[in-house]
């Protein structure tokens, strides 16, 4: 009978169990002995053809190790090619050492690898002097990858990227398309957000959209109960091998019991989408909102507007007293590809999208937004409009040019930007966003702020909205507050009182 003949994993499988040796551990200098997990993922790397592949699970379920004997089949193993470039990336020289420290690891304590391959530890790199095959660890420094060739890159971590953009993921992807059969491995636990890197990868691979990039996404849903062993188990696959299930069950019962941990227990243990930080807004709250916006003519409309400093974003939100949400963003057109890689937010695309409307120079004349305001007020009925004071002694002069009278002067309100003036606007909006009486159609512009935006307090539990550059632009999420601020309070007269006389 005729032996079934080896898959190309199944070689590979082979190769990594028969060459490399576990590096520390209490099982250290013993032959690897791969997970059904891991042999699966290697078979559904290489047993169809694949460009990309991704693996997202919860820390502590042996990614670095995978990551190590992927890296080792192609610089000295079957998977070899002569003369090429293999990288691993990472967004801190500390995580780029991670892979390199193990992989360099396995070659010393395997008889075989040490042989061929040579350890460079003040250069992060391995070489093959026979295949003429040479790996080395890269960092966010991008500068470092541009002129690069690599037939293999491990991207470690990348869920750490903030913002859909990596200038370093970006420089070898590109640089990978010198060759015919590239092969990309992403190995991290998820982005907090759907709008980081990580996470617009993974949504774009489940589409099956391109057959050759794949995923292994080991999550627990959301509506699942966090704390149970079955939500762990379904987001570490090694589980039930060789993790520490006692320490594990305890972060668990921590952040239960402590509601500031269960984020951080959410993210890192059950591999889901949650920010650490708690922001004003959830994503499920803001989702909630999201239908179109109806159209406002014949409706009263009020407005915020939050001028920009020199080159920032501005914004103009308008919201009919039904809910109806339409924004408007400005940003200076110069450098626009620089502005979009520093703030890792696609400001380009959503230019050509419409979405963003670009000025000309380096700053947002206040010649455009009073254009753009004429507009406005001729199109709808505004009863009032919201703005941060500062700026308006500049734009005040460009709407008497552009013919405003002093009847649509006066619906301007000075609305400060501070405790007092914030904190109800802020009750407002949340009100009407926990009752779903917005609609603002997802904006990409507005949801970005409204998903950087969070909150301070005052010693009298007054909030307002921070700007710290650490929560990213939250412009659009200001104008909204602030155009709800201004909407008067509505009596409802149709409640019914019962008198009764004695």
């Amino acid at each position: 009978m005729a032996r079934k003949r080896e898959t190309r994993g199944e070689r590979n499988i082979r190769w990594i169990e028969a060459n490399c040796r576990i590096p520390d551990g209490k099982h250290v200098g013993k032959p690897v002995r791969l997970t059904d997990a891991q042999k699966g993922w290697i078979k559904q790397i290489y047993d169809t053809p694949t460009r990309t592949f991704i693996l997202s699970m919860a820390r502590k379920n042996a990614k670095t190790a995978t990551s190590a004997f992927l890296l080792l089949l192609h610089l000295c193993g079957p998977e070899a090619r002569p003369n090429s470039q293999l990288y691993s990336a990472a967004q801190s020289r500390d995580q780029a050492a991670i892979l390199f420290g193990y992989a360099s690891k396995v070659v010393r304590m395997s008889p075989d690898l040490s042989e061929y391959v040579v350890v460079k530890q003040s250069a992060k790199s391995l070489e093959c002097a026979e295949l003429g095959t040479v790996y080395r660890a890269l960092s966010a420094d991008a500068s470092t990858a541009y002129g690069l060739s690599p037939v293999f890159s491990v991207h470690d971590e990348l869920g750490q990227v903030k913002g859909p953009r990596s200038e370093l993921y970006e420089a070898i992807e590109t640089a990978s398309a010198a060759h015919e059969q590239p092969l990309s491995i992403i190995i991290s636990t998820q982005s907090p957000t759907d709008a980081d890197l990580l996470s617009v990868l993974i949504d774009d691979a489940l589409t099956g959209a391109d057959p050759r990039v794949k995923v292994a996404l080991h999550t627990a849903p959301l509506e699942m109960d966090p704390f149970s062993d079955e939500a762990i188990r379904l987001a570490n696959p090694h589980f039930d091998v060789f993790m520490n299930q006692e320490e594990v069950r305890k972060q668990a019962s921590d952040a239960k019991r402590l509601p500031s941990m269960e984020a951080g227990y959410r993210n890192l243990i059950l591999n889901q989408r949650v920010e650490a930080k708690t922001p004003f807004v959830t994503r499920a709250v803001w989702q909630e909102s999201g239908e179109e916006p109806n159209d406002m003519d014949g409706k009263a409309v009020y407005g915020g507007l939050d001028l920009s400093s020199v080159n920032d974003l501005t914004a103009l939100v308008l919201t009919s007293a039904d809910g109806d949400v339409v924004p408007t963003f400005w940003l200076p057109g110069e450098n626009i590809a620089a502005k979009s890689r520093a703030d890792r937010v696609p400001y380009d695309l959503w230019a050509q999208q419409g979405f963003l409307k670009l000025t000309p120079g380096r700053a947002v004349e206040y010649e455009f937004v009073a254009h753009e305001l004429r507009r406005v007020f001729d199109t709808y009925d505004i009863r009032a409009l919201a703005f941060d004071r500062w700026g308006m002694r500049h734009l005040r002069p460009w709407l008497v040019k552009e013919g405003f009278t002093d009847d649509e002067l006066a619906r301007f309100i000075d609305f400060g930007q501070g405790f007092v003036s914030m904190s109800p606007a802020i009750r407002g909006l949340e009100e009407r966003l926990l009752a779903k009486k917005l609609r603002h159609g997802n904006h990409p512009v507005l949801s970005m702020c409204a998903a950087n935006a969070i909150v301070v307090k005052d010693p009298a539990e007054n909030r307002k909205f921070t700007k710290s550059k650490a929560s990213g632009r939250i412009d659009g999420m200001q104008a909204l507050a602030m155009s709800i601020g201004v909407i008067p309070h509505e009596v409802d007269s149709h409640k019914k009182y019962q008198v009764m006389v004695f």
